[in-house]
């Protein structure tokens, strides 16, 4: 560990991070060219070129590799992104869906079938509310810009339905338009707010998540930090040192979230969410 290593990571300019973007954290022997990208934009370049040493990455995609001949990637236990999907799942009320078993039966949108925002919305539906993954009929693409390819090839059940739209389609203007009935997705599309009979599935979607974390003690895993499998068999005591920076930089956004002389981000009443979360999620 005499020659420091420069690797490049990839990951977008989250709160948790950023002491290793500015340099207020360094991992011990390592230089980070630290590239803060877009989550689409890194999972494609890393997933079908292997372009960074280090990167943000799908928690399912990442598990997809693992059946590979080679997997590429290790992961280490640090989770840049957790999310409550409940409050992702869009639908067009003039499809009669009114409770979350209503969906069976019907076209759901979902951007990429292996996302894990996906992944997590059908696992929770299936087990939770009664709707078997064989019955939906899945319909994949952009949610508002056309064509968005599997990023993984997929091997499924002849049970499991998905059409790809079309080359013009987006799923933001099928669910507007009633040719498909629901949308589960990672991000909002722009037909809610707009359409009036656009709305989410769990319109009090704070209290059922609240209740999902109280019942299961789950606070679902979105993405992983993944090295390149071959720099940590060259290089075992990266995965430590790599790990115990991102603790560190972690525990420097805990420190802005509760410092009170002034406010570090633009919510009047930061401290008491704050607060809020960690009473009902824990530190």
């Amino acid at each position: 560990m005499s020659r420091r290593l420069h690797l490049s990571f990839a990951c977008g300019d989250y709160d948790r991070v950023r002491a290793l973007q500015d340099g207020r954290v360094r991992p011990e022997g390592i230089d980070l060219a630290f590239l803060p990208l877009g989550v689409e934009e890194t999972f494609y370049r890393q997933l079908r070129h292997h372009e960074f040493d280090i990167s943000e990455l799908s928690l399912s995609s990442y598990a997809m590799t693992l059946e590979q001949d080679d997997p590429p990637f290790v992961a280490l236990p640090v989770f840049p992104s957790r999310f409550f999907r409940h409050q992702s799942i869009y639908v067009n009320s003039r499809s009669g869906i009114e409770k979350p078993a209503d969906l069976v039966g019907k076209r759901i949108g979902t951007p990429e079938y292996q996302m894990t925002a996906g992944v997590w919305q059908r696992g929770i539906l299936a087990e939770e509310y009664g709707v078997p993954v064989e019955s939906v009929h899945y319909f994949t693409g952009g949610i508002e810009q056309p064509g968005r390819p599997e990023k993984l090839p997929l091997d499924l059940p002849s049970t499991v339905r998905i059409t790809p739209i079309g080359p013009e389609q987006t799923l933001s203007r099928m669910l507007a338009d009633g040719e498909i009935d629901a949308i589960q997705s990672a991000s909002q599309p722009s037909c809610m707010g707009r359409d009036p009979h656009v709305r989410h599935l769990f319109e009090d979607f704070p209290a059922v998540e609240r209740d999902y974390f109280a019942r299961t003690g789950i606070f679902p895993i979105m993405h992983v930090v993944a090295v390149r499998r071959t720099l940590v068999d060259r290089h075992p005591w990266i995965a430590r040192s790599l790990t115990k920076a991102f603790e560190e930089s972690l525990g420097l956004a805990y420190d802005d979230l509760r410092y009170r002389s002034a406010l570090k981000i633009m919510l009047p009443w930061l401290q008491e969410h704050v607060t809020a979360t960690a009473e009902a999620l824990g530190e």
